[in-house]
């Protein structure tokens, strides 16, 4: 009998504004890589380039030394002890006995008649520690020796690299994510979305949550005209604190609020401000509300904001969140020191608003609290009808059936719902989703996939459907247990080797004593109807027991409905559950005492079952018969067996029997 969660379907497509698409643009290096490359390279070639090189010829060393000897050179110069530069005697060259080529280098000219030369230059690289001085001095060529200053060469050399590497990682820094530089490490991370942005959210998309959509009206109202609000004195909350389980549609809220008033909307998650490094938390808070105060009128929407806002020092080790409580003071902080007139609202949402700050809870903060609950049933018929829009929907289906049948079902939970009926209904070749579809994909939602290929032996199958078959026998006969629409022995999901599908006729917020007694009833049927038949029971009542037990210490410990205990509640809302487990606030002389009436409350409630059984034993049996045979009972195949149900209202439902693939409507699982 989980009740079954209805959670407003929270969008989570991303709306990019152009003010933002224009600043990514601008972060775009204005040249390309290549560019850089190219410049590169040019710098490392420089010292081996001449931009204008002398035209001089090259000859080998033992070239030289026989023009020496022949008295054709006419002066040389040994340069560092490794490179020797010359000349020919111009009339060597001419009579032809040095046969020289004017080398074409880089020349921007172009000459061919040697006669216009007044120097004939050559050059060469000397062997290594040979001593030409003597014969140089014996031909009578004139000699230098000089040591090569090139100011370039060592510029280049020691101050070149350096800049390159600076620019290296000024270029690498440049084309890094904005967010995940060093020098930006404090700036906030809120995606930005403005009135100019695509796909902007408003009331109208969001459904089932008129309440709370009555609430915001009244920040929206402030973002458009705060002089109506001021003009006489009062000032407008300052945050607003969205409260609900998760899926309820608290951050798609948030944004149709700030689509509504046409506002700029920052977004961001509570462990977005957290990093790895100290004092970042705070940095961004200040950043933020920087940002925010310039954007005003703005709002600034805070998801899972109990990421940063637990409560300080509560059953934490000293010196253990230091980081996070920085930022959480320096959020308190900020949200003393802006006004409201400015035009900047925070809005926040958590499903764990027992574990927040005092400090951030009270007023001149977030000073008031919306809940976002799960939708009831004219709820669930609006979301039903925002998601069956962009659908292919037969005519034959029918929201309000669907809406009853899904008690407890949030938006996300619907959303998934429709999705997965588009997508049998596809798989099946149909032209329009159909309400089997629709019913066969809350069944798939709740209960896993179904998985027929299981291989079960034809023992562990008896024994599966005699406990099924007990469930439904007690959620049968008994006044206050939900109708039960159908019984499966097909396995599902991870664990559920059966499963039976009990629907209640209403949304319920209370139960009585003798609504939960008979809850547990039902939950023991499968146990019970395990002992009866066969003498002995299995494993397969794990989660009904564990089910069973919790419900029962509930009773005793939290709803004062033990005759031992009397009308007392040792539950304590406030607490953190793990110190609760650790410290309870009984002494071990009431713990003896809880655990003998959790004894006799599950006592009392099997011996129920079990005359229950007794009594309809042939149902039971004939029941369990049918299960092996067909494996799935609808609701009609149920009314065929054991007739119509003796007390309470059976709902109403379409016609569906074991042989049209009918899996579930909302389903609970009993293994």
């Amino acid at each position: 009998m989980p009740s079954y969660a209805i959670n407003m379907s929270e969008k989570k497509e991303p709306l990019k504004g152009k003010k933002e698409s224009k600043k990514k643009s601008e972060q775009k290096p204005r040249f390309p890589i290549w560019i850089y490359l190219v410049l590169f390279l040019i710098l490392l070639a420089i010292p081996y380039l001449s931009i204008f090189p002398e035209e001089t010829q090259t000859i080998s060393y033992s070239e030289f030394l026989s023009h020496v000897r022949q008295g054709y050179v006419e002066q040389v110069t040994i340069i560092d002890g490794r490179t020797i530069e010359g000349t020919f005697r111009p009339d060597a060259v001419r009579e032809g006995h040095v046969h020289y080529e004017q080398p074409s280098g880089f020349a921007w000219f172009d000459t061919n008649e040697e006669d216009d030369l007044s120097s004939y230059p050559f050059a060469l690289t000397m062997i290594e520690g040979d001593e030409i001085r003597a014969t140089l001095d014996e031909h009578g060529v004139a000699y230098d020796a000089k040591i090569s200053d090139n100011w370039f060469s060592n510029v280049f050399i020691w101050f070149i690299p350096l800049l390159i590497l600076i620019a290296f990682w000024v270029f690498i820094f440049r084309r890094m994510n904005p967010g995940s530089q060093m020098m930006n490490i404090g700036k906030n991370k809120a995606s930005l979305y403005d009135s100019q942005s695509e796909n902007q959210i408003t009331f109208k998309d969001v459904a089932g949550l008129e309440e709370a959509k009555e609430e915001v009206e009244e920040v929206v109202a402030f973002l458009k005209d705060p002089q109506k609000f001021t003009k006489l004195g009062g000032n407008i909350p300052k945050g607003v604190l969205l409260v609900g389980p998760p899926g309820t549609g608290k951050t798609m809220l948030g944004k149709a609020t700030a689509g509504e008033a046409n506002v700029p909307f920052f977004s961001l998650s509570g462990s977005d401000f957290v990093e790895m490094f100290v004092g970042v938390g705070a940095s961004r808070v200040r950043d933020l509300f920087k940002q925010a105060k310039e954007k005003a009128p703005c709002i600034i929407f805070i998801d899972e904001i109990d990421a940063i806002g637990r409560s300080r020092g509560k059953n934490q080790m000293t010196g253990s969140n230091d980081e996070r409580e920085n930022t959480l003071n320096q959020l308190l902080s900020e949200m003393d020191g802006f006004n409201t007139d400015k035009g900047v609202i925070i809005m926040a949402a958590t499903n764990r608003p027992d574990v927040l700050d005092s400090a951030l809870m009270r007023p001149g903060r977030f000073d008031r609290q919306i809940l976002i609950d799960k939708p009831d049933l004219k709820g669930r018929v609006e979301v039903l009808q925002v998601h069956t829009d962009k659908l292919i929907v037969s005519e034959n289906v029918d929201l309000q059936l669907l809406a009853s049948q899904t008690p407890g079902f949030a938006g996300a939970e619907l959303a998934n719902m429709c999705n997965e009926a588009a997508l049998l209904a596809s798989r099946r070749n149909k032209e329009q989703i159909e309400m089997i579809d629709f019913q066969d994909a809350i069944e798939r939602v709740v209960a896993g996939l179904e998985k027929k290929n299981k291989i079960i032996s034809p023992g562990e199958r008896e024994i599966i459907a005699y406990h099924e078959a007990g469930h439904a026998i007690a959620g049968w006969y008994l006044e206050h247990t939900d109708p039960v629409l159908k019984v499966s022995i097909v396995p599902r999901g991870f664990a559920a080797l059966g499963y039976t599908l009990q629907t209640p006729l209403e949304d319920r917020f209370l139960m009585t004593t003798e609504e939960l007694d008979e809850k547990i009833c039902a939950l023991l049927g499968g146990r019970v109807s395990e002992e009866l038949i066969f003498g002995k029971i299995s494993t397969g009542a794990r989660n009904d027991l564990e089910r069973v037990s919790k419900l029962a210490y509930a009773m005793v410990t939290e709803y004062g409905m033990s005759e031992e205990l009397g009308s007392i509640s040792y539950f304590d809302s406030t607490s953190d559950e793990r110190a609760f487990a650790v410290q309870k606030p009984y002494s071990e002389e009431t713990a003896e005492r809880i655990d003998e009436a959790v004894q006799s409350i599950l006592k009392r409630n099997y011996c129920r079952t079990r005359d229950l059984l007794v009594q309809k034993k042939s149902k039971l049996i004939s029941l369990s018969k049918a299960l092996l045979e067909k494996e799935i009972l609808g609701a009609h195949d149920l009314i065929d067996l054991l007739g119509e149900r003796p007390l309470g209202k059976y709902p109403v439902t379409p016609a569906v029997s074991s042989t049209d693939a009918g899996e579930s409507t909302s389903v609970e699982i009993k293994k």
